[in-house]
């Protein structure tokens, strides 16, 4: 029988892959002619370096997982072991712990740029998407990871977010029992921890990354001015404002690679612990079901959605259900059709089942509501441009006000409660909220600056 093979241009060794394999055609796709605007500025270094943090926690967790015990009578030791026996445990141990901050930061800073510029409008609404699965993903791995060295903060801080499913009306203690797989927290919550850790969630984190990458590189990347560099070409259809990702940024990305990893290393090597902000104090002691710590709290980065659930309080929920039913009035006095009927009924119903249900309730509500908003963005944005270096000042004023309501939230998130603390972050929380509600609102509102027909750059 005949066999035909795939004509390519190269040949020997990687002409015979490419015969098989479309090794050369790949890398032309996604590096060496894939063409990326060449106004990229500091705030495109974070993508590459998630990527490279995302390597760094593979690689390390698989040598973790070497010597790791994933049994409630084994795993704290094992943990000391690695640090003590194990030749050049300690280091990869903090390049573990060290790395899922730096993760969180990074993914952080590549977040708020995508805010900044616009990258979840048309046609990247998917890319954002992907994007904040990702995020999800990533907050479920580190919340099934920190349970694993079985210390004292790892395992109330598992209880007390186990027990908040309790809250769910009708399901929820059997929601809750079911997810521990016992009445508290103890070895069969461990392994399945661990299972979810070592392998679901990578998994599930590397489809979405291997998805958030393709549709990137399908509708090409967003810039500093928000201008799609598609619509101008050479006679060759190559962009006029693009630039080959290798070897340009591909270097450009390695410079910043370099000084992140400087970073990364003093970190490791002089303040691991970051002054129990990456490593809690508490977690150095081996886990006692019969010793509740003096305060409960999270890690650094889910600091802000623990003090919204924190600040959830029945007064609270007052507020929350007279801004409900303004809501309400407003949609009978301004919506149209079906919708001046449907939504006051719909706020109605909301705020008589927001009275027949306890405030702890309500706190996982927005806990969630808070990370589910950003998926929505791509609809809630009706600005006539992308970026906001042509919105208008008061859009960067709003904008700095929702940044530093957040870091506020991280910030009491870390603290002891107090009366003053819940009223601060609950007026923080209604910013945020108030910052994505408004945004059909006060988007569409001001004055524009005309973006330019090409991106601006400076040669350099």
């Amino acid at each position: 029988m005949a066999t035909t093979e795939n004509q390519v241009e190269s040949t020997g060794l990687v002409g015979w892959i490419d015969r098989r394999f479309p090794m050369t055609s790949t890398w032309k796709a996604h590096l060496s002619e894939y063409y990326a605007p060449k106004n990229f500025n500091f705030w495109y270094f974070f993508g590459s370096l998630a990527l490279l943090v995302l390597v760094n926690q593979i690689v390390t967790g698989i040598f973790l997982t070497m010597n790791y015990k994933p049994d409630s009578q084994l795993a704290f030791a094992s943990v000391e072991y690695i640090m003590r026996e194990v030749p050049w445990g300690w280091l990869i141990r903090y390049m573990h712990s060290t790395g899922a901050s730096m993760f969180f930061v990074v993914v952080y800073l590549h977040m708020f740029r995508g805010l900044m510029y616009g990258s979840y409008r048309k046609p990247r609404e998917l890319v954002w998407i992907f994007g904040c699965a990702i995020f999800l993903c990533l907050m479920a791995e580190a919340f099934f990871g920190y349970l694993l060295p079985w210390g004292q903060m790892s395992y109330w801080g598992a209880q007390v977010i186990v027990n908040l499913f309790s809250a769910i009306p009708f399901v929820g203690p059997d929601l809750s029992l079911w997810i521990r797989g016992d009445y508290v927290v103890s070895d069969i919550t461990l392994n399945r921890f661990f299972a979810f850790h070592v392998i679901a969630i990578p998994l599930v984190l590397l489809g979405l990354v291997f998805v958030h990458i393709v549709a990137l590189h399908e509708v090409g990347s967003n810039n500093p001015d928000g201008i799609e560099i598609k619509a101008k070409k050479d006679p060759a259809g190559k962009p006029l404002d693009g630039i080959p990702f290798h070897p340009f940024y591909s270097v450009h990305d390695f410079f910043g690679v370099c000084v992140f990893l400087i970073v990364f290393a003093a970190i490791i090597f002089f303040a691991p612990e970051m002054g129990g902000y990456f490593l809690e104090a508490n977690n150095f002691i081996p886990a006692n079901p019969l010793q509740t710590p003096p305060e409960i709290a999270p890690v650094w980065y889910f600091t802000a959605f623990y003090a919204m659930l924190r600040a959830t309080t029945d007064p609270f929920k007052i507020v929350l259900m007279i801004i409900v039913g303004l809501l309400g009035l407003l949609a009978l006095a301004r919506a149209r059709g079906k919708w001046r009927i449907g939504l006051p009924v719909l706020a109605a119903l909301l705020i008589v089942f927001m009275a027949v249900t306890e405030a702890k309730f309500w706190g996982v509500v927005v806990m969630g509501s808070a990370v589910i908003s950003l998926f929505f963005l791509p609809w809630l944005d009706r600005s006539p441009v992308k970026s906001i270096r042509y919105r208008p000042f008061f859009h960067k004023v709003f904008y700095g006000i929702f940044v530093l309501a957040f870091l506020t939230l991280a910030f009491l998130g870390t603290k002891p409660p107090s009366p003053a603390a819940t009223l601060i972050a609950q007026i923080c929380a209604l910013i945020y909220f108030a910052f994505f509600l408004g945004m059909p609102f006060w988007t569409r509102l001001g004055t524009f600056k005309q973006p330019p027909e090409r991106v601006r750059f400076k040669p350099h």
